[in-house]
């Protein structure tokens, strides 16, 4: 007789596994195009920051401060968000190495 191997069914009921995150993980290494906020044109709409997958947009006390370069994959979804005209408050562009070291 073959041994039966225990399957889904010998799981607790109501078992919760950890969902997995690029939280801890810089992911924004492989960007190659980099989103640049100009605030004297930003509304503080925030859709960037909803449309954000990577929750990249970085906010404070309810207002656009930035972005989270160690995260952000330069998908472009912020900048096509941005509702401002002519002249977006978020604007894509190349991707510089020089810009990718941390500061010291």
């Amino acid at each position: 007789m073959s041994e039966v191997k225990p399957g889904w069914k010998s799981l607790p009921e109501g078992d919760v596994v950890k969902a997995g995150t690029a939280a801890e993980f810089k992911t924004g290494d492989w960007r190659s195009e980099r989103p640049t906020w100009i605030p004297e044109r930003c509304i503080q709409c925030l859709f960037c920051w909803i449309a954000c997958p990577d929750s990249s947009v970085l906010v404070k006390d309810q207002k656009m401060i930035g972005f989270d370069y160690d995260h952000c994959k330069g998908c472009g979804i912020c900048a096509k968000e941005c509702p401002v005209k002519p002249k977006k408050a978020i604007e894509m562009g190349p991707e510089r190495p020089e810009e990718k070291a941390c500061p010291k």
